[in-house]
């Protein structure tokens, strides 16, 4: 499944490593490096203005201008959609059938 993260941005929740807040990654040094060491290596996407939390992915670290709340919600929703049962199989037999009789 995919989540829209903002500022045209999706990705694939399985690639989902972390979601962090942004006012955190000043907090810390690891963090800081982090980031620095991805931006040299192009792997920073998305504007840091108006950035509410950091997506961080198996490849690319993401800003988005959602919280960290919001993408939580998203990922969730996906989580569990992908456990719904499907039943459209189902449906489709039972319309064939009535269409028989």
């Amino acid at each position: 499944m995919f989540i829209h993260i903002g500022n045209d941005n999706v990705i694939r929740s399985q690639d989902v490593v972390a979601i962090i807040d942004y006012n955190l990654i000043s907090s810390s040094t690891i963090m800081e490096e982090m980031m620095k060491n991805a931006g040299k290596e192009k792997k920073v996407v998305g504007p840091t203005v108006d950035a509410k939390s950091v997506m961080i992915t198996k490849e690319i670290i993401y800003y988005s201008t959602l919280s960290v709340s919001t993408l939580k919600k998203r990922a969730s929703m996906i989580s569990t959609i992908s456990k719904l049962d499907d039943f459209s199989d189902e449906i489709k037999e039972e319309e064939t059938e009535s269409e028989e009789a």
